[in-house]
């Protein structure tokens, strides 16, 4: 009976863990978004080219792959809260760079270098923090508090952008530092898989050889492909928009393109919200249906001229992006926490996701330098989202009948 107070006293502080891991996150994703619209106010006000604006989110993602072999292996070695407090830090310190006129591209760059640190101890931590069962709840949890932080970062960053560039920027860093001291709330738990070396060159082989590893496991390569696809195509779905916008809809601001991004992320977090209640780790290819159709949606939403109709599809997009999305994210993070631990998996995921991200951004960007008209670009980017899901869900499924 003694230990019955302890038991409880434990689950309370892993609650409260749970809850500074969501404030957290939830800042620093809001103050993520609204820097993007800060940074393409920059770029706009400096006269770049348009097709510079797509080249923030390159150099965004190029952090993830260069430090992939390093980041996991630094949030299993340390305790996953402090490492998201060094990450804020990090993201701060390219705020501030922006703010004091370091070219946007850069100052954004650094800010993905801080990114690339977050993402495996933000998520590896889940799988810390709760139950295998309960994972895809939590995930679920994660991405619909994420989600809400995106569309107000969005709206918020936009709007002020509009209005006052450089307030905009003021309170973004400030944002970074508080989500900062908040990461000193979470519990200091015991690294899971800690490394005993850091040797540049040792970790590179470990991350080749952890990779081989997972990608061997026939669930976890299949979520790493799956989300792959979907992150390459929203992250340059939000890009889209910005040029989109003007052509379909005759508005100039950016308010409007940020708003329109914010339907995506209330339809991802109620797709979230879906996912939970209908998908758990043994169901999981029920996503995949959901993720066929978000092809078909983005390419419905390139000839949409009315307002209303583009938020419609656009909320249909993201409902069916969270739905897809967010089991697949739980069965990583189940797979990685049973065999080379959470923030290996998440970082390896984050190699590959933003690889994806770099691919689809590339061939907007390649077409926007050959002028093509965007309405033809988006509906390249959704069929060839259609084609990349069909073909893993085909993959998918039949190897699940092999087996049978």
């Amino acid at each position: 009976m003694a230990a019955h107070p302890i038991s409880t006293a434990h689950t309370s502080l892993l609650s409260r863990g749970m809850l500074a891991v969501m404030l957290a996150q939830f800042i620093s994703a809001l103050a993520d978004n609204a820097l993007l619209f800060a940074a393409i106010a920059l770029l706009k006000a400096g006269s770049a080219p348009a097709w510079q604006i797509p080249l923030l989110q390159e150099f965004f993602v190029i952090a993830y792959i260069v430090l992939a072999p390093f980041v996991g292996p630094f949030a299993d070695t340390f305790p996953k809260g402090r490492v998201m407090l060094i990450a804020n830090c990090m993201k701060f310190l390219g705020a501030a760079a922006m703010l004091t006129g370091l070219n946007p591209l850069l100052a954004y760059g650094m800010v993905g270098l801080g990114a690339a640190a977050y993402s495996p101890a933000k998520y590896g931590i889940l799988s810390e923090l709760v139950a295998v069962d309960k994972l895809v709840k939590a995930n679920s949890l994660m991405e619909g508090s994420t989600i809400v932080a995106i569309l107000l970062g969005a709206v918020l960053g936009g709007w002020l952008a509009d209005i006052w560039l450089a307030g905009a920027l003021y309170a973004i860093a400030a944002g970074y530092l508080l989500a900062a001291a908040i990461n000193l709330l979470i519990p200091r738990l015991p690294p899971s898989h800690p490394l005993a070396t850091f040797a540049p060159a040792v970790m590179c082989r470990d991350f080749i050889q952890t990779t081989m590893r997972l990608m061997r496991d026939r669930d976890a390569r299949f979520s790493i492909i799956g989300t792959s696809i979907f992150w390459g195509a929203g992250s340059t779905l939000r890009f889209l928009l910005v040029a989109w916008v003007p052509v379909a809809l005759h508005i100039n601001d950016l308010s409007t393109p940020a708003n329109l991004s914010g339907a995506v992320a209330i339809g991802i977090a109620i797709g979230a919200i879906a996912a939970a209640r209908w998908v758990d780790l043994r169901t999981v290819n029920r996503a995949l249906p959901a993720g066929i159709l978000i092809g078909l949606a983005i390419m419905m939403f390139a000839y949409t001229s009315n307002i209303y109709t583009a938020i419609a599809c656009l909320l249909l997009i993201g409902l069916l992006g969270g739905f897809y999305a967010v089991p697949l994210n739980a069965l990583l993070q189940e797979r990685g926490h049973e065999s080379v631990g959470a923030g290996h998996a998440i970082s390896i995921q984050n190699l590959f996701e933003n690889l994806s991200m770099l691919l689809m951004m590339g061939i907007y960007i390649l077409l926007s330098k050959q002028q093509l008209p965007v309405i033809p670009i988006t509906v390249t980017i959704g069929g060839l989202v259609l084609v990349a899901i069909g073909g893993l869900t085909w993959f998918r499924l039949r190897s699940r009948s092999d087996v049978m």
